[in-house]
């Protein structure tokens, strides 16, 4: 099978790629994502909510004809969750099955080696990124788990292999393109960060923004596609709890298009800000400054 890198001639043409699937990519982000490529490294995303980090990964995945594995971490993720775990249940099912059919002969050094085959391992997203290579490993949120899992997290980025003490090593035939994602919730620690090539995802500009909700959303009109681009903007200048993202974007488009909806003035705003904004507080706050702010120009 063709690694991932031999798909890709440039970072145009990965760009052209990535659009082809509905994702506009910068220059900048096409190059880091075009040099993980070639270079074999992990693509570290770091940035705020919505920017497209978690979207960039599927969006690779979907360019380059690959299955896409994700992980998503979590406060107190561990190893059994990520990587592999035994299947007891089925495991216990299977003694009591040997012991049954043995008559009081049961050999326990065969029944052992028995409980500990493919058949009872059960695969977790980083051991199945490893034997479906060549594969898109998307792992989300890295900032959400600990420094222990940062730290078993290491070797496999190092090697694309992992021991099962049990079966032995097992090590990916084609590395899979890692793509890690960051919402800087914490730091990360520069051990896993020298493993990767790093990308600071920020939001899209103005005139990008209207080309993701024109392709995203077919139909809709320019001017409406600029007025609410441009009030997203303006909420992100605003002190938020939570800034919207381009999902939030999106969301808000589509809902005004559900309402026929074919301007966005400040009676609409005020009726549908609960598609962009997801905090009382920020509601508020932003009727406080005045709902004409988000449809002025």
């Amino acid at each position: 099978m063709r690694a991932p890198a031999e798909k890709v001639a440039s970072p145009e043409d990965l760009a052209r790629q990535l659009d082809s699937t509905g994702y506009l990519a910068d220059e900048g982000l096409a190059v880091s994502a075009y040099l993980a490529l070639r270079m074999g490294r992990p693509l570290f995303c770091e940035g705020e909510p919505g920017t497209g980090k978690t979207s960039l990964a599927v969006a690779l995945a979907e360019a380059l004809d690959l299955p896409l594995v994700r992980l998503q971490c979590h406060e107190g993720i561990d190893a059994a969750q990520a990587l592999y775990d035994w299947d007891f249940p089925r495991q216990l099912l299977h003694l009591r099955t040997l012991e049954a059919a043995s008559a009081g002969t049961l050999d326990p050094d065969a029944a052992e080696r028995s409980l500990y085959t493919e058949r009872f391992l059960l695969t977790r997203p980083l051991l199945r990124a490893l034997t479906d290579s060549p594969c898109v490993l998307l792992v989300d949120e890295i900032d959400r788990a600990d420094d222990e899992f940062e730290a078993f997290l290491l070797q496999l980025l190092d090697e694309n292999a992992v021991t099962i003490p049990e079966l032995g090593e097992i090590r990916a035939a084609v590395p899979p393109l890692v793509v890690l994602t960051s919402n800087r919730t914490r730091e990360v620690h520069d051990a896993l960060k020298r493993r990767c090539l790093y990308l600071w995802v920020d939001h899209p500009d103005l005139e990008r923004e209207v080309a993701i909700l024109r392709r995203r959303i077919p139909g809709i009109d320019e001017t409406l596609a600029r007025q609410v681009t441009r009030a997203v903007h303006v909420l992100r200048e605003m002190e938020l709890l939570k800034p919207p993202g381009v999902a939030e974007t999106l969301d808000w488009a589509r809902a005004l298009l559900e309402l026929d909806r074919t301007v966005l003035d400040a009676a609409t705003a005020s009726a549908t800000l609960g598609a962009v904004l997801k905090y009382r507080e920020d509601l508020a706050r932003v009727a406080r400054a005045g709902l004409d702010r988000l449809v002025a120009g």
